[in-house]
C-alpha cells in the first residue's frame, strides 16, 4: 500500500512548528510528498486525484481542514487521514463569525476521515467537539532533534537573555510578554521575539507599537524568522525560553529548548504540559508572568535549579522516528 502526505506549499519558506513537523516526518518516512497552497480546493483536489485508489493519504490540517467537499470526493476512494496540529477555529484573533465558519467546515471535513492524527493528547480530546470519536484518533507527538547544550549569556557574566520563539500572532501571546516585561524595567535583561511576521501583520504593528509605548526598544527586539546557523547562534546565547501562548496543542519549541538545556517558562494552556516545560504560569495572566520572570531574574538558586531541570530532560525526549511510527498506526 502506498502512502502519501499533503503539506503546505510554504513548507521550506516558513519556519513554523507545523512545517518543521511535516518536514521531519517526510524526511524519515519516505512517503510521497504533495505540496498544496493552504485552503486551495482545486489544488488539493488535483493532488488527491494523483493518488492511486486504496492508498493512504496524510493531509496537513492547515491545507485541507476547511475543505469538506474535497474530502467527500476522495474519502471513499483513499484512506484519508487529516493531521491536526491545532483546530483551525482555535486560532486566536479571529472574528466570532470566522470561528463558527471554520468550526463547521472542519467538523464536516473530519466526517470523511478514515482516521485522524493529532499531535498531542490534548488535541485528541479537543477533537471530540468536532464530532470525532476517540477510537478514530491516533496521537503522534512531535519528536526532537538532538542539539548541543546552549551555554547562554549569564555564564560569562552577560545580561540575562530571554527568547520567545514562534509566529508573531495573538495565539502565541507575545503582547502578553511585552506587557509583563514592562513591569520589569528596573531589572537587567534583554528579550528577542523571533518568528514569522506575515501571519498577522496587524498584530505585529500593534506589538511593535507596544514595545515603543513601554519604552522597551533597547531591550526587546522583534527579529522576524531565524533558521539554520542564525537560529543555532540565537539558541546558544539564550538563558530562558518564554512561551506566553494563549493556546498550544503541544509546544514543539519547549522540547527544542530542553534539548539544548535551556529552561522554559510557559503559560499553562492546552497540551503544553505534555512537552514538559520547566515552570508554568496561568494563561493570559500578565501579573503571574511578570512575577515568575522577576523571581527567576533575582534568585540565582532558582535559575540554577531550572537549568539543572532542563539538562535532566535532555535524555528523556522522544526522537522523530517515534512520531513516524505513531503516524503509521493511523495510515495502516
Amino acid at each position: 500500500m502506498s502512502v502519501h502526505m499533503v503539506v503546505p506549499d510554504d513548507l521550506d519558506a516558513v519556519p513554523s512548528g507545523g512545517n518543521v513537523y511535516d518536514r521531519r516526518v517526510l524526511a524519515l518516512s519516505g512517503w510521497r510528498e504533495h505540496r498544496v497552497p493552504v485552503g486551495d480546493a482545486a489544488a488539493l483536489d488535483a493532488a488527491l486525484d494523483a493518488v492511486p485508489d486504496d492508498a493512504s493519504v496524510l493531509v496537513d490540517g492547515l491545507v485541507g481542514g476547511s475543505l469538506p467537499a474535497v474530502a467527500a470526493a476522495h474519502g471513499e476512494r483513499v484512506r484519508l487521514v487529516p493531521l491536526v496540529h491545532l483546530p483551525l477555529a482555535d486560532e486566536r484573533g479571529l472574528s466570532p463569525a470566522r470561528v463558527r465558519r471554520l468550526r463547521d467546515l472542519e467538523t464536516a471535513t473530519l466526517r470523511h476521515a478514515s482516521a485522524v492524527a493529532a499531535t498531542s493528547r490534548w488535541t485528541a480530546r479537543r477533537l471530540a467537539a468536532f464530532g470525532v470519536e476517540a477510537d478514530r484518533v491516533v496521537v503522534a507527538p512531535p519528536g526532537t532533534d538532538p542539539a548541543c547544550t546552549a551555554p547562554g549569556s549569564m555564564v560569562a557574566g552577560g545580561r540575562p537573555r530571554l527568547l520567545c520563539l514562534g509566529a508573531l500572532t495573538p495565539t502565541k501571546g507575545q503582547d502578553l510578554l511585552v506587557a509583563a516585561l514592562a513591569r520589569l524595567r528596573d531589572r537587567d535583561w534583554t528579550c528577542a521575539l523571533v518568528g514569522p511576521l506575515s501571519r498577522d501583520p496587524g498584530f505585529v504593528v500593534r506589538l511593535r507599537a507596544a514595545v515603543v509605548a513601554h519604552g522597551l526598544t533597547d531591550r526587546v527586539s522583534v527579529l522576524g524568522p531565524r533558521t539554520g546557523a542564525a537560529l543555532d547562534a540565537l539558541w546558544a546565547t539564550t538563558d530562558l525560553l518564554v512561551v506566553p501562548s494563549r493556546t498550544e496543542t503541544f509546544g514543539m519549541v519547549v522540547t527544542e529548548a530542553l534539548a539544548r538545556g535551556v529552561p522554559v517558562l510557559a503559560a499553562d494552556v492546552g497540551g503544553i504540559r505534555e512537552a514538559g516545560p520547566t515552570a508554568l504560569v496561568p494563561a493570559e495572566n500578565v501579573g503571574a508572568l511578570a512575577g515568575a520572570l522577576q523571581d527567576w531574574l533575582v534568585d540565582p538558586v532558582r535559575r540554577s535549579g531550572w537549568r539543572l531541570s532542563a539538562h535532566g530532560r535532555r535524555g528523556t525526549l522522544l526522537p522523530w522516528t517515534s512520531t513516524v511510527d505513531r503516524l503509521r498506526l493511523a495510515l495502516d
